[in-house]
């Protein structure tokens, strides 16, 4: 049987915490917790290790931009209100802000501790004292500096003449002290220095057989004497500012002019919201610390000190892992469509639907698929909804063929994605210019469902091929996140989702769907009734249970029915990948459920819902999870399985989900999580088991008893 393993030095929540929910800022950080977790595996290479790091250090700037900024909202407006925690908004940011504290000083605590002593023995080194280097390495980086650096830098000086530059979000910046013996008020002045942030991370020195690693800052701090020549330097501190990035946009009636103005506008102010937290290296200067402080409103809660030897903005290690790779599995045929057959894929789709589980099985046959309906002559109309997409999109690129060559092609395109909104409009401007029809969102909701119809005239009928999925169509991704789609021609997804369409780009209000469930009108109550039906099964002694996968689930109605289910005694499976606001184990609460957490090589992004249903089971995927946004403020939608292979194969993802026991972290009563150890069964971990999965595993899969 497996263990469970502690895995970090967690605390209880919190008394003041009501017992049936944990708060979702706090949940959020536990989720991060797992994710650093990974940075302490020892059996992962070096370069997995710092992947992790990496995005623990991405996932940390964005808790502040959007969680913390979001808190900011309130105080900022002088609103003390009751948090779910019971704790004011105040006295609530103090115990935030320390919990991230912590989980920042375990960052750097892992990079210096357990990864920095491997990174000679992995063949390179990260120089930080320039004078370590020998005279032909400091001569180059001089040369470096001079001929690239130099002209890109500009001294923004910050006195009682000039005000404070707006820095910009998330970028190194040196804040430089020099004398003023010209002033005797004020024999302190601070100059800022930007590094230029489309400039490499690291300058690479290459060694015989090594690479050497050299901090842009540290080039630029040994040569500071060349920006401020005659001028004492009386300090250098390296610095970066975090901004609130929670910006609500205001859908406009307008949507074709007036949303776009206002989305650009709200951009700008994004680069410019007030500062939430402020990174400083350990001997920072104490005198433009206070000066900070005060000229931004903060205090030392929202102080994180870098400690000494180790590197401020940890998502710069990116260029040491792309520039080493990490090795992953060749993509495997779906078994759905177990050859890579070189026959006509819209003849396939006639034939068999084909489910896709990405990244095991490719994104290439979906790109190939609008690939070819761009091309084809009898293809008539594409629609899109999109929400994220690659920088180099294969999709829009094609797109915008099918537009030029005359086809019918609509997409709804989501300007509202957080943090894409700049590269969507692009991309929708760019669909408008080659002929498409592109609507830019719905007013008051986001877009977030994943939906795409290629209409082909053959012969004397017309041919609907519809694609559904809980993942983007964003080619990059579809590489490290793990998402399930449906390429299929069955009419009754076809009608749903072409009424679908009419309702987001149109005007048409269908009582309900055949084969969707869609938000923000219905998901809520059709998963209600999903779980009610179960409880109904329990009462009369009949089969029941519900397993479910999702990236966060914090929507109160639902949990309170999840707990009334336990309560009647269904046995209720959850994975659940980040925020979990329901607290399992508890008794005469929720003893009936469990709760696990999978973090591994890839992103867990499928939702996946199964109602075990009396031993026939229903199971849907696609984009929702389960939080008030994604029920009440977004379209969504879910799409049941009617294929019994491939509802089995689904079956089965969540039969490898609830068996890994080498990725996987079980939530406790009190909101903490155990990683869970193999024990005395044979170690499984579901990212390489995906790989090899077999047709009669698929068949043979079961979650409770029929």
């Amino acid at each position: 049987m497996a263990k469970d393993k502690s895995t970090a030095q967690e605390t209880p929540t919190t008394p003041q915490q009501p017992a049936r929910y944990l708060s979702r800022d706090l949940s959020w950080l536990k989720f991060h917790k797992r994710v650093l977790d990974q940075v302490g595996r020892a059996e992962k290479t070096i370069f997995e290790r710092l992947k992790f790091l990496i995005i623990s250090a991405a996932n940390l700037d964005e808790f502040f931009m959007v969680r913390v900024g979001r808190l900011y909202n309130y105080i900022d407006y002088n609103w003390n209100g009751v948090h779910k925690l019971g704790l004011h908004a105040i006295p609530f940011r103090h115990q935030l802000l320390q919990e991230a504290q912590a989980a920042f000083q375990k960052q750097h605590a892992y990079l210096l501790q357990q990864l920095c002593p491997l990174f000679e023995a992995n063949h390179f080194t990260v120089v930080q004292d320039l004078a370590t280097l020998s005279q032909p390495a400091q001569q180059e980086l001089r040369a470096y500096f001079e001929k690239t650096v130099f002209p890109m830098l500009t001294p923004m000086v910050f006195d009682s003449h000039r005000a404070c530059p707006a820095l910009a979000n998330r970028v190194l910046v040196l804040g430089v002290v020099t004398r003023n013996p010209a002033d005797k008020k004020a024999p302190k002045k601070l100059s800022f220095i930007q590094l230029p942030q489309h400039l490499a991370r690291f300058y690479s020195l290459h060694r015989r057989h090594s690479m050497d690693f050299i901090p842009v800052e540290e080039i630029i701090r040994a040569h500071l004497p060349m920006l401020f020549k005659n001028v004492p330097i009386l300090s250098v501190t390296l610095l970066r500012i975090t901004r609130n990035g929670d910006v609500s946009l205001e859908e406009s009636d307008d949507i074709e002019a007036n949303f776009v103005e206002e989305l650009k506008r709200k951009l700008k102010n994004r680069n410019k919201g007030r500062v939430v937290r402020l990174e400083i290296e350990a001997h920072h200067d104490p005198w433009l610390l206070a000066l900070l402080k005060r000229r931004w409103n903060i205090d030392q809660d929202n102080v994180f000190q870098v400690p000494a030897q180790s590197l401020m903005d940890l998502t710069g290690f990116q260029q040491l892992v792309q520039h080493n790779g990490t090795q992953r599995h060749p993509p495997v045929p779906p078994l759905s469509y177990p050859t890579q057959s070189a026959g006509d894929l819209f003849e396939v789709l006639k034939q068999q639907d084909i489910l896709l589980h990405h990244p095991y099985n490719s994104m290439d046959l979906l790109i190939d698929l609008i690939e070819k309906a761009a091309e084809d002559s009898h293809v008539l109309a594409i629609k899109m909804t999109i929400y994220r997409l690659a920088q180099e999109s294969a999709v829009t690129a094609a797109l915008g063929k099918a537009a030029a060559r005359g086809k019918h092609v609509a997409v709804l395109i989501e300007l509202k994605a957080r943090f894409d909104e700049e590269h969507n409009l692009q991309e929708a401007q760019k669909l408008e210019r080659a002929g498409c029809l592109v609507i830019y969102g719905v007013s008051k909701v986001k877009t977030h469902a994943k939906v795409m119809m290629i209409v082909r005239k053959e012969a004397e009928h017309v041919t609907r091929y519809v694609h559904l999925s809980s993942g983007n169509y964003n080619e990059d991704t579809a590489k490290g996140y793990a998402d399930l789609s449906l390429m299929t021609t069955d009419k009754g997804y076809a009608q749903d989702v072409a009424e679908f369409f009419n309702v987001i780009t149109g005007h048409s209000l269908p009582r309900t769907y055949a084969h969707l469930i869609t938000a923000p009108l219905d998901i809520r109550a059709q998963l209600t009734a999903l779980i009610r039906q179960e409880v109904q099964n329990a009462q009369q002694g009949l089969p029941c249970g519900v397993a479910i996968k999702v990236n966060a689930l914090e929507d109160e109605a639902t949990i309170e029915e999840l707990y009334k289910a336990s309560q009647a005694g269904v046995s209720i499976q959850l994975i659940v990948r980040g925020i979990c606001c329901l607290l399992p184990q508890k008794p005469g609460l929720s003893e009936n459920i469990t709760v696990r957490s999978i973090v591994g090589d890839f992103l867990e992004h499928t939702r996946i819902f199964y109602f075990h249903n009396q031993g026939a089971p229903k199971v849907y995927t696609g984009s929702a999870d389960i939080r008030v946004r994604s029920f009440d403020k977004r379209i969504e939608a879910l799409f049941i399985l009617k294929n019994p292979v491939l509802k089995q194969q689904v079956i089965n993802i969540l039969a490898f989900n609830l068996k890994d026991n080498l990725n996987s972290y079980r939530m406790q009563a009190d909101g903490t999580y155990t990683r869970v150890e193999p024990g005395d069964e044979p170690p499984f971990n579901m990212h390489e088991a995906f790989f090899k999965v077999t047709r009669a595993a698929v068949m043979s899969a079961c979650l409770f008893a029929r």
